[in-house]
This record gives C-alpha cells, sequence and structure tokens, in this order.
C-alpha cells in the first residue's frame, strides 16, 4: 500500500523504532464486528439464535468479530435492528461513556449513528439522547438507523455545534464527539481518504475540532462528563485536542479510560 511519503515521515517521526511494525499492519486483514442491539436482545440471547460464527470482542460487551466472508447486512435480523454492522475499534467511543438510564445525552457529530445507536440502547428508553450531525444527507442516514435499532427517545438534529450550544447550555449530563478528522485511521480501508488527507491536511481539521468541542464542552452540566474520539493518529488533532479545551476550560480534568471498564479515575 502507498502511503503519503509526508503522512510516513510523520509517523515515523512519531513512532520511531516502532514505526515499521506499524507498517506492516496496512498488509494485514482488517476485523469485522457486530454489535448487538440490547434494547431488543441480550448478547447471551443473539448467540443462541445468530445463524453464522461469531466471537466476543473482548473489551466490548455486546461485540462480536464475525467471518469477512459472512455478508450479516443482509440477514433478517439486521433489518430487525438486532445487530448494527460496527468496526470494532469503533465500538470503543460509545462503550467508554458510562450513560445511564435517564441522562440526557448528546452525540454531536453522530452519522450515520453508529455510535448514537449504542448510547441510545444504554438509556433503555429513558432520558433523551440528542443525536446531531450537520451535514443534512448525512443526518437522514442517522435517522433511518435510530429508527431500524428502535430507539424511542431520540431527537434527531441538522444542526451546526454553536447553534445547540446556544439551546443547550450546561444542559447534557454525558456528551459524545467523535469528531471530523484527517481520518488517517481509515487509509486502509478507504485509500480515498488519503487524497483526503493531502487535500486538506491536518491543520484544517484540527481547527474544525477545537471549534467543536469548545461548543460540546459549553453543553455539558457541571460534573458531567464528555469522551472525545477521532479515527486519526494525529497527535494534534488528539492530545493536542484535549490540551485546548483544557487551557480553555480549566475546571475540567482527564479520567483514564479502561476499554472494557468502562472509566477508571
Amino acid at each position: 500500500m502507498n502511503l503519503p511519503k509526508l503522512f510516513e515521515d510523520r509517523m515515523r517521526k512519531l513512532l520511531g523504532e516502532e514505526y515499521e511494525v506499524f507498517k506492516e499492519g496496512y498488509s494485514k486483514p482488517y476485523y469485522s464486528g457486530l454489535r448487538v442491539n440490547t434494547l431488543k436482545i441480550t448478547p447471551e440471547e443473539f448467540e443462541a439464535i445468530c445463524p453464522f460464527s461469531i466471537n466476543r470482542i473482548p473489551w466490548i460487551a455486546n461485540g462480536y468479530y464475525y467471518d469477512s466472508d459472512q455478508q450479516p447486512s443482509k440477514h433478517p435480523f439486521y433489518y430487525a435492528g438486532l445487530y448494527y454492522i460496527q468496526e470494532p475499534s469503533a465500538m470503543t467511543p460509545a462503550s467508554l461513556l458510562p450513560v445511564e438510564k435517564g441522562d440526557k445525552v448528546l452525540d454531536i457529530c453522530a452519522a450515520p449513528g453508529g455510535k448514537s445507536t449504542e448510547l441510545g440502547a444504554k438509556l433503555q428508553g429513558e432520558g433523551i439522547l440528542v443525536s446531531n450531525d450537520i451535514s443534512n444527507s448525512r443526518a437522514k442516514a442517522l435517522l433511518k438507523n435510530i429508527e431500524l435499532l428502535g430507539i424511542s427517545n431520540a431527537l434527531v438534529l441538522s444542526e451546526a455545534p454553536n447553534k445547540l450550544a446556544d439551546v443547550f447550555p450546561e444542559y447534557f449530563d454525558k456528551i459524545l464527539v467523535d469528531a471530523p478528522c484527517s481520518g488517517e485511521g481509515m487509509f486502509r480501508k478507504s485509500p480515498s481518504i488519503m487524497k483526503n488527507w493531502e487535500q486538506y491536511g491536518v491543520e484544517y481539521y484540527n481547527k474544525l475540532q477545537k471549534e467543536i468541542i469548545t461548543f460540546a464542552a459549553r453543553m455539558l452540566k457541571p460534573g458531567g462528563m464528555m469522551v472525545y474520539s477521532t479515527c486519526t493518529f494525529s497527535p494534534e488533532e488528539d492530545e493536542g485536542t484535549i490540551s485546548y479545551l483544557l487551557e480553555q476550560f480549566p475546571e475540567f480534568h482527564v479520567v483514564n479510560a479502561i476499554p472494557g471498564n468502562a472509566m477508571q479515575q
């Protein structure tokens, strides 16, 4: 796989002697996954009726690997909303946000709905989920998945983050910011993203991320919790964005996220 030279140079500088092992990963097969919709069925019940081979994802209680030659998206169980097709790594952000029944939850960059549908399942029909995506066309796909998985206490919006912040100041108990990013972690899955990376670069997305997370922070209740995630390796977009947030909101603090074990202080 031919990676952009600038990307290779950046990652080699970042990873040092680990870079070659990192690069080898691009030649390995990637894992396919699905997440059981616990609004409709328990993982144990699904295992009992699942018509194809699955294996548990260690850090996701309701997540499973499936063989790439299988097609669970064509099975009637999929159209019944029993599960959502999602890459294992993409399941992590929503699993780490400790949503409880009755919470007011915001997914500010929600389309197409993979993370929102898990947040909605955690609410178990109590509280409210606001799922937003600024793109109207993507918000339509989001709405379709919210309906397919049976989340009745969700409000789907297509608004700019600044407008949401004006309407919902210090309103939400939990917020997920799965921010738009340069997509470095998606190069293997979708090589066309490399052209987008070369065209826009890290700086373009980092500006967006800082704006979004700032407005999200204004909507979080005192004592609330926010998870920030991307699908990129860029320190500017990841640790850099969090450092910026902490400078702007010194009352915030970081907690350590342990996959499979919710949040640990």
